[in-house]
């Protein structure tokens, strides 16, 4: 265990188990309370990097009367803010916590998204048992094995689907993204979630990737020949993203199918990001040397989105689908994306889309000045010889 401890106030035993269990499996000591009385209590000292996961609205003693209490102390543990309460008045508790001196993280609203915790804690210097995580954010399906994976990736079990992305302005197509599915012999068609963490746990991600690379190269000149001309997009893993020799293994891959690196582009999500940023910012600086574009995925979800926005060359911004599913009937949703927008366009990137479900969504995004869009109002992913058959049909 680490020396480090992350305590907990929340009046709701419910979250206190939660969020406990999540610490410990991170490996992490923990210590929960549902009355702040208590903590302070059994708390008289804190070690430099202690963090306090503190729910505001609490009926005993609110958080605005902890962070007082916490400010006359001589020494505090950082602070994450958690409410379900209006985000203004979060923002509000932010700023007040920062005036009385208080290392103040960030805050979360209620549901806590486990995904965006676990890096916060990772901030302060902690290093997590990432496997033991994983299991739990991502349970490995047992029906599925590491040589039942390994076997799929060597004897063509898998396929890619092709989602298009369409320019908003020409309704021309511009790109599509290539998604990796398995054709199980027994368990017929499996989606991505339920075998990339095992790809991932097994150590099997890169191999993966490589042939996802190579598939979608060899598709991409297929196409070519077809006179259907445009770049496409692959996933890449937070492994892959720590992995060395990853631009010359796709510059290889590219010169061996005879591509314009320019012609495939690399998504990377936030999540991905959140580790070893000097070694992330080595792999994606080379890749762009190379020639190859980089899009930084479900933008808007992370904590560091500005910060890896400024350090690491992108030449696209792909905007979470949870903003864009809401822009029509959520007022702040619909400003996340206009934020979003401006500020991909004020750093010379383009600005997808993703998850455009409705033509009212569609036309707001043009009225916004998005430049791509993608989702099942445009078409669902599909296999590449009925994606040729989509294309023509529409004269695209």
């Amino acid at each position: 265990m680490n020396d480090i401890t992350i305590y907990i106030i929340d009046d709701e035993p419910e979250m206190v188990e939660l969020l406990s269990d999540v610490v410990e499996l991170a490996g992490l000591n923990v210590q929960g309370y549902t009355l702040a009385s208590k903590f302070f209590e059994k708390v008289i000292h804190y070690n430099p990097g202690d963090i306090l996961l503190l729910d505001l609205n609490m009926p005993e003693m609110d958080g605005v009367e902890v962070m007082r209490k916490l400010s006359t102390q001589q020494n505090q543990p950082a602070l994450i803010l958690i409410s379900g309460t209006d985000k203004g008045l979060l923002s509000a508790a932010e700023k007040l916590g920062k005036a009385h001196n208080l290392d103040i993280i960030t805050v979360l609203s209620k549901p806590v998204n486990i995904y965006n915790l676990i890096p916060l804690l990772n901030r302060k210097n902690i290093t997590a048992h990432t496997d033991h995580l994983s299991n739990y954010l991502n349970p490995l399906d047992s029906s599925l094995t590491k040589a039942d994976l390994h076997y799929a990736i060597q004897n063509n079990q898998l396929v890619l689907y092709y989602q298009p992305q369409l320019e908003i302005s020409t309704g021309k197509l511009t790109s599509v993204e290539a998604l990796v599915r398995w054709n199980h012999p027994e368990q017929g068609l499996i989606f991505p979630d339920r075998f990339i963490p095992l790809a991932e746990h097994s150590g099997l991600i890169g191999d993966l990737t490589s042939w996802v690379v190579n598939e979608t190269m060899y598709q991409n000149q297929q196409w070519l020949k077809q006179n259907l001309k445009m770049s496409v997009s692959v996933n890449i893993s937070a492994d892959d993203v720590m992995s060395l020799n990853l631009p010359e293994q796709i510059t290889e891959l590219l010169n061996n199918n005879s591509l314009d690196p320019s012609s495939l582009t690399l998504e990377v999500t936030e999540s991905a990001l959140m580790g070893e940023l000097v070694t992330s910012l080595d792999i994606l600086t080379r890749l762009r040397l190379k020639g190859i574009k980089l899009s930084i995925d479900d933008f808007g979800t992370g904590y560091s989105s500005l910060s890896q926005l400024h350090k690491i060359p992108f030449t696209e911004l792909k905007t979470d689908r949870s903003f864009v599913d809401k822009i029509t009937t959520d007022s702040e949703a619909r400003a996340i994306v206009k934020t979003c927008i401006i500020l991909g366009h004020e750093i010379n990137m383009k600005v997808v889309a993703e998850g455009v479900e409705d033509q009212q969504t569609w036309e707001l995004l043009s009225n916004l000045g998005c430049d791509i869009a993608q989702g099942y109002f445009i078409a669902k992913a599909m296999p590449g010889d009925v994606f040729v058959d989509w294309v023509n049909s529409r004269n695209l």
